[in-house]
């Protein structure tokens, strides 16, 4: 292998290293952790639990991945975590692997920052691109679309849903599902709006941006439950995005939404 390992670091016997793969000083590396390749690992982190990471991730000093769920209810059955590639995992922050009650996996996509101190907990489901900034936290069976932004100190409940493109300002508490593209706010957390400027950088089209806006205004204002809404909503728009919010809302969930003010 054209692996470098550290002679402090400990691989255990077991363990799958891929070519180009960098172990750094003191780091420790389970029986059942698989290191893709080009994988670079700092110093002092410990990866352990049937755990596999994709290439050219990079994990920072004192990260702890692949631990057992902090849940009460687990009682050692073999679960998994399975991070993709090109990933930026900060200093430590901690990603569990999943339970036998949620599906035994707990799955992060490709291309995200997960900067320092955040936690990534037991069978959520974090999509490619997520950015989750410092010391926020994911709670167990979370879904997180991808380019979601989650920001710092911020707080996402369990079972809940984040759709695609929403974003999440600092010191929020989430106890809602929220729609693709939205805003949310307020440390309990209220949706506050679109996610226009990441829309804009995304570069859609301006036509769609107006729909996105029609849409939000009908589901803030329109007649009806919240739900009656998004079906009439459904039935009269032709553009993709807003379907996109359209199909979230009908789709199931063990939550309610956050809804327009």
């Amino acid at each position: 292998m054209s692996a470098s390992i550290h002679p402090s670091a400990v691989v255990e016997e077991g363990a799958r290293i891929g070519d180009g793969v960098v172990i750094g000083p003191f780091c420790h590396i389970g029986p059942e952790v698989v290191l893709h390749d080009r994988v670079e690992l700092k110093s002092h982190v410990v990866v352990t639990g049937a755990t596999e990471i994709g290439e050219e991730t990079v994990v920072f000093s004192f990260a702890a991945i692949g631990e057992i769920p902090q849940d009460l209810k687990f009682k050692g059955e073999k679960t998994r975590l399975v991070i993709g590639k090109r990933n930026r995992i900060r200093e430590h922050v901690t990603m569990n692997t999943g339970t036998e009650g949620g599906g035994g996996v707990t799955r992060v996509g490709d291309d995200g920052l997960f900067m320092a101190g955040c936690h990534v907990a037991h069978d959520a489901q974090v999509g490619d691109r997520v950015i989750i900034v410092n010391n926020a936290a994911l709670a167990g069976h979370c879904i997180i679309e991808d380019d979601v932004i989650i920001g710092g100190l911020s707080g996402v409940h369990q079972w809940v849903r984040i759709g695609r493109g929403a974003i999440i300002g600092a010191v929020t508490m989430v106890t809602n599902d929220v729609i693709p593209y939205g805003l949310v706010q307020a440390p309990r957390g209220k949706l506050d709006g679109l996610n226009l400027v990441g829309l804009k950088r995304r570069g859609v089209k301006r036509d769609d941006i107006t729909a996105l806006r029609a849409a939000f205004q009908m589901l803030a204002q329109g007649e009806g439950a919240f739900q009656d809404r998004a079906r009439r909503l459904g039935d009269e728009t032709s553009s993709q995005y807003v379907k996109e919010i359209v199909a979230f809302i009908l789709g199931d969930s063990d939550r309610s939404f956050l809804t327009p003010g």
